[in-house]
């Protein structure tokens, strides 16, 4: 932000000599990069020009009034004495005449929430005075004419954007703000023809649009040498809607980067008066209508609160209560209510970045000089140290999961909302300011980012992917409420392992990634947990197991075709969802306990059963768990087999059963005995037929 000394002393109560502003500047979080002396060699006027560095949230600072407000917030607490900001009069506002009048209408009021405008009229576009070509020349701003100039100085004086349209050339002066359909043809100040998006703001007159809104002009409405009457606007245009329209088109103007910051709602007539004022001063003429402020809904200020321990906690010091609120009051604050331990106050439209009380406590620091900010000698913490800290689960199951072959992703929390359908979107977090069309929500999903990270892989020839990543994704069940959701995922794609003489690859399948949840599961201390099938947009084959408090632990399944076709992808995808904060839960939860090797030897038998082809082997595991013979340490499935000796519909299991009693041998009368339970278990739950010989 370039910012001219002699400009700036203009609003200031008090003369500050350059060197102290510089420090000033500095100790309020506007950073001085640099400090130059100006002189035009034409004039021989001379300045001195600051360039200050500024956070994106400070919008309130960009513009010398917003400058002078903070400057003056700094005079006032370390001087000691209430000096008030000198801002421009603007009282002596009064039309000549009002045979003008321009009609608003906002089709859109989400997009534009305050429009107001003024008609001038019997004008001349001229050349501008010295004074103001020396004032914006010295701060690098090109002059062009008398009102752009004009315009031009009052968005560096106050931060407000203006736009000048030639009077004559809206049609019934009619002005309409609203949105076009997608594709409409507009050419632009430049003379390019530009195809609108559905998403762009229009300033229309009663036939067609003059201007993209916040934005850019068009070729037929600007302000030209012959004109002799103009409509000038100033109004407040939704952040996010400038933001996506100056990136759709590569529009990235003054006015585009303050909209999207945020303008001050509160001072859109205020500003119009003041550039009406001195459109009348530079190229005569009259003020031929009343202000025209269409403002429909009028937007509520923010209001905050602030504890006092809280910011003794935050900035490491105590400020009085009277400090406080004179340096808040000073920034535009007002206070609403003073309790022991806490204010109330409302936040000033001007600093839309202000919402909760740290925000507060950040103004109080910067006012009262970040330099001050007392560093104490010496740190004292107390490290927590825990036998399973997350930290170590962490890493327990990252080290299975690359001992397998996987290999570790960490993709954006912030996507795309064209991945997800429109129910998702109903319940996910928007970015306020999005810094891309591409990147405008927070995942709802970990899926699509991880499809992302595949497709871009595979785009490369690489087309064996084993991936895992631990991330987070984040919804919004109602206004206002944010639920943050701790995930591991696993992606599989291609084949496991390479072909070599003597072992052959393998293609990766739901039964790979079931094998290494299992395995994770067992990491936690759960053993013998069933899946079941369900019905998971974007998952084919979807399973899902919960715990035995009926918690979702994990979503098991192959990508949908319509899925892998969104993301370019020409192969089968396996993806699995583990809930991570409810695995560390179980995991912390698990007892580790030592026993002997068994001294007897284990005693192995064979089962084939003949079942439905459409029983999943869970089946077999939860019947074999509400059996629950202690002695059965151990169940395989060794072979699959389907004929059409079998029946129709049917399928052939071969199943491996340990059994093992830590004090004795078992006899084969007791082994037979447990394998007649087993048996009689399996027919009557699945219906299945033992195969005899």
């Amino acid at each position: 932000m370039t910012i001219s000394y002699q400009w700036l002393n203009e609003y200031l109560p008090v003369k500050v000599e350059p060197e102290r502003l510089s420090r000033i500047l500095t100790s309020i979080g506007l950073e001085v990069e640099s400090l130059e002396k100006y002189t035009d060699p034409g004039t021989g006027y001379e300045d001195l020009i600051y360039e200050i560095g500024l956070t994106p949230n400070r919008m309130d600072a960009m513009s010398h009034l917003g400058v002078a407000r903070d400057v003056c917030a700094y005079l006032t607490h370390h001087d000691k004495k209430v000096l008030k900001l000198k801002t421009p009069f603007v009282n002596t506002f009064k039309p000549n005449t009002t045979d003008a009048v321009v009609t608003v209408s906002i089709e859109n009021n989400k997009a534009c929430q305050r429009y107001a405008g003024v008609s001038i009229r019997k004008l001349t576009v001229k050349e501008s005075p010295e004074w103001l070509k020396n004032r914006l020349n010295a701060i690098g701003v090109k002059t062009i004419n008398n009102i752009v100039d004009i315009t031009n100085y009052i968005l560096h004086e106050t931060g407000q954007p203006l736009h000048a349209f030639d009077l004559d050339a809206i049609r019934d002066h009619k002005i309409i703000v609203k949105n076009l359909r997608e594709g409409t043809p507009f050419v632009t100040l430049d003379g390019r023809e530009r195809r609108l998006a559905s998403t762009d703001l229009m300033i229309c007159d009663s036939e067609e649009p003059m201007c993209i809104g916040g934005v850019f002009g068009g070729s037929k409405s600007g302000v030209k040498e012959t004109t002799t009457s103009i409509f000038l606007e100033s109004a407040w245009f939704s952040p996010g809607d400038i933001r996506k329209t100056s990136f759709y088109h590569s529009l990235r103007t003054d006015a585009a980067t303050r909209f999207e910051k945020g303008v001050d709602i509160s001072n859109t007539v205020n500003v119009l008066k003041r550039a009406a004022l001195l459109i009348r001063e530079v190229a005569g003429g009259e003020i031929a209508s009343e202000i025209i402020d269409v403002y429909p809904d009028p937007k509520p200020r923010t209001e905050v609160a602030l504890k006092f321990h809280y910011l003794k906690k935050l900035s490491g010091k105590n400020y009085h209560s009277d400090s406080i609120i004179k340096i808040l009051v000073a920034l535009g604050f007002e206070l609403i209510k003073e309790g022991m331990d806490e204010i109330w106050v409302k936040v000033p439209y001007s600093k839309p970045d202000i919402t909760i009380g740290a925000d507060i406590v950040e103004e109080i620091l910067r006012i009262d000089g970040l330099d001050n900010v007392e560093i104490p000698s010496a740190i004292t913490i107390t490290p927590s140290v825990a036998s399973s800290s997350r930290e170590e689960w962490k890493e327990k199951v990252s080290s299975y999961l690359t001992g397998q072959g996987l290999v570790e992703i960490l993709t954006n929390s912030i996507t795309n909302s064209a991945f997800y359908t429109k129910e998702i979107l109903e319940v996910s977090v928007r970015m306020m300011n999005s810094l891309s069309t591409e990147l405008d929500i927070m995942r709802p999903s970990m899926l699509e980012t991880g499809m992302q990270a595949l497709a871009y892989n595979l785009n490369r020839r690489s087309n064996d992917l084993l991936f895992f990543e631990f991330g987070k994704t984040y919804t919004t069940p109602g206004p206002g409420s944010y639920d943050e959701q701790e995930h591991l995922c696993l992606y599989a794609t291609g084949n496991i392992g390479k072909d070599a003489w003597k072992s052959k690859s393998a293609k990766v399948d739901l039964y790979y990634l079931k094998g290494l949840t299992r395995r994770i599961l067992e990491l936690a201390g759960l053993l013998h947990l069933p899946y079941r099938t369900i019905q998971k947009e974007g998952l084919e084959q979807a399973l899902e197991l919960h715990d035995s408090r009926g918690n979702q632990l994990i979503t098991i399944g192959s990508v949908a075709p319509l899925k892998l076709e969104q993301f370019g992808i020409r192969q089968e995808v396996f993806y699995a969802d583990l809930n991570w904060k409810l695995l560390y839960q179980h995991a912390s939860e698990k007892e580790i306990r030592f026993s002997e090797l068994p001294k007897q030897l284990p005693v192995q038998r064979d089962l084939s059963i003949v079942v439905s082809n459409n029983l999943p082997y869970d089946a077999i595991e939860k019947t074999l768990s509400i059996v629950n013979l202690k002695k059965l340490r151990d169940v395989q499935l060794f072979d699959i087999f389907e004929s059409d000796k079998l029946g129709k519909g049917k399928k052939s299991m071969a199943l491996s059963f340990n059994f093992l009693d830590e004090e004795k041998t078992l006899t084969d009368f007791e082994v037979d005995e447990m394998m007649t339970i087993i048996m009689g278990s399996f027919e009557k739950e699945l219906q299945a037929e033992i195969r005899k010989g």
